[in-house]
């Protein structure tokens, strides 16, 4: 299919080749698909070009056609008139421009062909274009979605380590050591408690010892005043 089966093929080819060396993949894939826009531009001015050919051939197929029919005609008129070297003549000069047909008719032929084989190559490569422009779309969702998954990894690889364990430990153990010491010095506080402490402790009954000698005495001597 010529130069652009070939260009086609080697953007198939390539894509995956350019995408594992690149570094970043998005601007890769967006100068791939530039490098692909300027090829179909360039396919295009091909395909303009072979029209412009096809075009050309079939004017001066049909001018030719004009002519040999123009001359026939003139060749009837000058033999109707009497002329028959002038017709000779006409008829000589039809026959050249019904070679010149016939030979046009061949390379428009050709032509034609060529143009309609590189308009379909065109348009096979804008479909190529079309389906590359869509993968580029997902590849570059894919690669965004890498990147995050990366970037959460990077920051996980840091979260929980041993460093922070062992701090977390530390910080257990140390808390524990204050808890032990605060427990140890109250045990030694109500150990160290002096005899005033514990007079005056003797003394804060509320009354309530006052309070019973006092029923005490009253019941002894409710029992004396019975006897």
């Amino acid at each position: 299919m010529g130069i652009f089966k070939r260009l086609r093929d080697l953007t198939s080819a390539s894509i995956n080749d350019l995408l594992d060396k690149a570094e970043d993949p998005v601007k890769m894939l967006n100068q791939f698909l530039r490098d692909m826009e300027e090829d179909i531009m360039e396919a295009e001015s091909a395909v303009a070009k072979q029209i412009a050919v096809e075009k050309r051939f079939k004017q001066q197929m049909e001018e030719a056609q004009e002519m040999t029919q123009k001359r026939q005609e003139q060749a009837m008129k000058a033999l109707e008139q009497g002329n028959e070297d002038l017709a000779r003549r006409a008829l000589e000069d039809k026959k050249e421009h019904q070679t010149k047909f016939d030979e046009m008719s061949k390379q428009h032929e050709i032509a034609l062909t060529n143009a309609d084989q590189l308009r379909r190559q065109l348009g096979e490569m804008k479909d190529e274009f079309t389906k590359m422009k869509n993968k580029k779309d997902l590849l570059i969702a894919r690669a965004e979605s890498a990147k995050a998954q990366k970037s959460i990894n990077q920051a996980m690889s840091g979260f929980g380590t041993d460093n922070a364990a062992k701090g977390f430990d530390r910080m257990s153990e140390k808390v524990l050591q204050m808890e032990a010491e605060a427990q140890a010095s109250n045990e030694l506080r109500s150990s160290n408690r002096s005899l005033d402490d514990e007079l005056d402790n003797l003394k804060s009954n509320n009354g309530v010892d006052d309070e019973l000698a006092a029923m005490k005495a009253k019941l002894a001597e409710k029992k004396q005043q019975q006897l």
